[in-house]
Order: structure tokens, then C-alpha cells, then sequence
């Protein structure tokens, strides 16, 4: 029986993926407590921002909003939207978070409705937001979702905010940033990513207990796999601590 949940898992994950010094878009929820834990762990630099304008925080509590007075604790700037935009156009953020009701095998997401017809979907979804801005213009974009074989589609429904399109130089050569694009994505089953010549999502590292077949079961199109597939590290004691006792006391999130 292991002593931590998978959503504790995911987030300890996510927030060791990234390096002290670097910068990060997230919005509430579980992409929040992964930067609040990389705040308090390895990464203490670590430049967080907030859609609605926070600028550098160092969060005290977890918020509840993106535009909770807590995303302004000793920030160094208490912004907009407007700037928080820019900055990712500017090329100067180095990750997002990102998440969708559909992802397909090439890290495109869509967030905007199920079904075949637009004005007539089966479900109408909250739409872009942010999310298209992020995932065109940051450097790297980190994907967490439950892996579900419904998420997980051979073709989504709409692209809200495009991966890498049909693979390849697709991205390139629609225009978008170069070198940017879908970084990790990071499930309660294992980690994939895209570093292959097809920008392809490949699975790198199965969770402890979990099969490959468990991830193919679970997931609507053919994945690649690392020929060195690896064991994903459980979180240490010290990290679960400091998740549980002041990233999200409550259970916010990791209570879910």
C-alpha cells in the first residue's frame, strides 16, 4: 500500500520538473500546489505568475482563484492579465500548465466542446481562457489530466490550443514559436513526452504499480515508448510533508 494518493504523486512530479530560476504560468488547482511545491522544495527562485496579474508571489496558502489577494503575497508586481499575456508573447515564460477534455497523440488540447457540430455540441466546455495564448507562446507546456481512454483520443473534437498539429515540423511551419510546444505530460498512470522526430507522445516512465498495458488500455490511440522506459520516483517523505502540512493543509486539492 503506498502512503501517498496519485493527484500527491502528479503534483510532485510536476513540480520537480522544473528547474530553480525558471518562470511558470498556472492557474488553482493542482498546477498551483506543484509551483507552490517547487517554491518550497527545489526551486526556491522559481518566477511564479497568475493570469489575473500576480507577478511573482511567494504564496503563502494555497489560493482559491487566480485572482485571490494571495496571488499578490510579496509579489514584485501586482499586474493584469494584460501583462502576464505579453510576457508570454515576449518569449520570456518558460512553462504552462495546461489541461483539456481531449488530448491527442500529438499534445494538441481541446477545452472548448464535445460533439460534431459547434453550435450544437453534446457538451458545451469553458473554451480557451488563456489556455491558446500559453500553449502558443511558452516556452514549455505541461500537461496533467487523468488518463482516461475518453480524454485520450485518436481525434479530438476541437483544437483549443494546438500541440504539435499533425506532427513533425507541423508547428514550425504553422507559424508558431520555434521550440516551443507540449513539454510532460504527467497522469495518475505515467509520464509521456514528445522528444522523438514525430513529436509523438511516448511514454518515458510508468508510475510504481502500473503496467504498460494498464496505459494502453487506458488511452484511444497507439502511443510510442522509450526503449530505456523507467520507473517514475515516488515522492520522498520531506516532499509529501511539506505538500501536506503547508502547500495545501485544507485538502484542497491533494483531498480530492
Amino acid at each position: 500500500m503506498s502512503d501517498y494518493n496519485p493527484l500527491e504523486l502528479m503534483i510532485s512530479i510536476a513540480a520537480h520538473t522544473m528547474e530553480d530560476g525558471s518562470s511558470v504560468v498556472v492557474g488553482t488547482g493542482a498546477p498551483c500546489a506543484a509551483a507552490m511545491l517547487a517554491q518550497k522544495t527545489t526551486a526556491p527562485n522559481i518566477l511564479i505568475m497568475f493570469e489575473a496579474g500576480g507577478i511573482a508571489p511567494q504564496l503563502p496558502t494555497m489560493p482559491v482563484s487566480v485572482g485571490d489577494s494571495r496571488t499578490h503575497w510579496h509579489a514584485v508586481m501586482a499586474s493584469s492579465m494584460g501583462d502576464t499575456m505579453a510576457m508570454t508573447a515576449r518569449g520570456l515564460i518558460d512553462y504552462a500548465f495546461l489541461g483539456g477534455a481531449q488530448i491527442d497523440a500529438y499534445g494538441n488540447l481541446n477545452s472548448t466542446f464535445i460533439g460534431s457540430n459547434y453550435e450544437k455540441p453534446k457538451v458545451r466546455l469553458p473554451g480557451s481562457g488563456g489556455a491558446c495564448d500559453l500553449g502558443c507562446n511558452c516556452w514549455h507546456t505541461i500537461i496533467m489530466t487523468p488518463h482516461e481512454k475518453r480524454r485520450f483520443s485518436e481525434k479530438i473534437d476541437f483544437i483549443t490550443t494546438p500541440g504539435f498539429l499533425t506532427g513533425g515540423d507541423a508547428r514550425d511551419e504553422a507559424g508558431l514559436p520555434e521550440g516551443t510546444g507540449p513539454y510532460k505530460v504527467i497522469t495518475n498512470l505515467a509520464i509521456m513526452g514528445f522528444d522523438n522526430p514525430d513529436r509523438r507522445m511516448e511514454v518515458e516512465s510508468l508510475h510504481p504499480g502500473v503496467t504498460l498495458d494498464q496505459v494502453k488500455e487506458n488511452t484511444g490511440f497507439e502511443l510510442l515508448v522509450k526503449k530505456d522506459l523507467k520507473e517514475t520516483e515516488a515522492p520522498d517523505p520531506h516532499t509529501l510533508k511539506i505538500l501536506r502540512d503547508e502547500v495545501d493543509p485544507h485538502r484542497y486539492i491533494i483531498g480530492r
